[in-house]
């Protein structure tokens, strides 16, 4: 199915020439690597922090009161996120560091959200970074027939009440993973011959999900099951670690994408598409709070999407520096460039779009 989808070889203004050139330049000038840094290694390290301190006082008091308990979930469920963004991200994208074995091992973090690194890197390495926003190609704009996140999927009557239940929908993303996502994928992948980089052995990429996943479950549910947590208890806080992981996970992602300005073009019918694979992502991608530190630190550099779609071979933590240099080139280019100046503003918008994308289509 991938291989009937042609991106245009014709950039007569030679666009993404110009911006290597640029990009390539800036790092040689700076005399740094493309690769994490400290201020990764630092931040990995932080984010770790906020998952495993309040899983040990969990594990270590079983009688902490209630509320006390939910809270410490909420921030479990914060550092999911934040080595999801920040660590396994960067990680599978072969840029947390210039070394390997680092990159798998911290890659590997995955399996700590319920994932697994082969899916991840088929659905979002090769699928959606390639694919971006193009429907029956990018499985990040599918949410199947409950959500419609683009105006060439069929709609239904239910889609005109998506913008209130949408976002707690959200909440989903990493608890379909921990139970049937992962299953659904794999037997997909591997019968569609679909890797990036060495194709896996069947056998040993189902001996290493089912490994993981009873790994995954020995560690959320049976270990404290087995310290003396009551079994509601246990689905409790596994929910809500989950529920917030994933709402944080599935709004940064929709704010890059399913918003009034990014395009969600489809190929003739020879499977041609109008622009070259580096305008695409311009027309596809946005930016939220781009001059936000905070936002920038939490989500990974998630913030500026358009510099991770053009150049996911960078970590993010250049995104904010080679951003001025994108955008410029853009400009100069009278390309696209989108961004919103706050997470805010872009949380409205796309609350809109999935108010607009609800609406009966009028058909003509």
């Amino acid at each position: 199915m991938e291989n009937t989808i042609k991106f245009s070889r014709v950039d007569s203004a030679k666009f993404f020439r110009t911006l290597n050139k640029r990009i390539n330049g800036y790092f040689k000038e700076k005399n740094i690597k493309k690769t994490g840094n400290a201020k990764l290694y630092i931040k990995a390290i932080i984010m770790f922090a906020l998952l495993i301190v309040p899983m040990v006082v969990l594990f270590t008091n079983i009688n902490l009161p209630g509320y006390v308990q939910l809270l410490l979930m909420v921030i479990v469920g914060i550092g999911l996120a934040g080595v999801g963004m920040n660590v396994m991200h960067d990680a599978n994208h072969e840029v947390f560091s210039s070394k390997k074995w680092v990159n798998k091992l911290m890659g590997s973090s995955i399996y700590i959200l319920a994932g697994n690194d082969y899916n991840w890197k088929v659905q979002h390495n090769v699928l959606h970074h390639t694919y971006t926003n193009i429907v029956g190609y990018d499985e990040d704009i599918d949410a199947g027939r409950i959500i419609r996140f683009s105006k060439h999927s069929k709609w239904l009557k239910i889609h005109q009440y998506q913008k209130y239940y949408s976002f707690f929908l959200y909440g989903l993303l990493t608890v379909n993973w921990a139970i049937t996502t992962d299953f659904k994928q794999s037997y997909s992948y591997l019968k569609r011959k679909l890797s990036y980089g060495k194709m896996p052995n069947p056998a040993t990429q189902w001996t290493k999900l089912i490994i993981g996943k009873i790994v995954y479950y020995a560690l959320w549910v049976a270990l404290p099951l087995y310290l003396g947590y009551a079994w509601w208890q246990v689905l409790v806080g596994f929910l809500i670690m989950h529920y917030t992981a994933g709402i944080i996970l599935s709004v940064v992602f929709q704010l890059a994408h399913v918003m009034p300005n990014t395009d969600m073009p489809l190929p003739d019918e020879s499977g041609n598409m109008k622009n070259t694979w580096a305008i695409h992502q311009l027309h596809t991608t946005s930016n939220f709070a781009p001059k936000s530190g905070l936002v920038e630190f939490y989500t990974g550099g998630l913030n500026h999407q358009v510099e991770h779609h053009l150049f996911s071979n960078i970590s993010h933590v250049h995104y904010k520096e080679i951003a001025k240099i994108v955008k410029e080139t853009a400009v100069e280019f009278s390309l696209p460039y989108h961004e919103y100046e706050t997470m805010w503003q872009a949380i409205k918008e796309h609350y809109h779009q999935l108010k607009v994308l609800g609406q009966k289509p009028q058909y003509t």
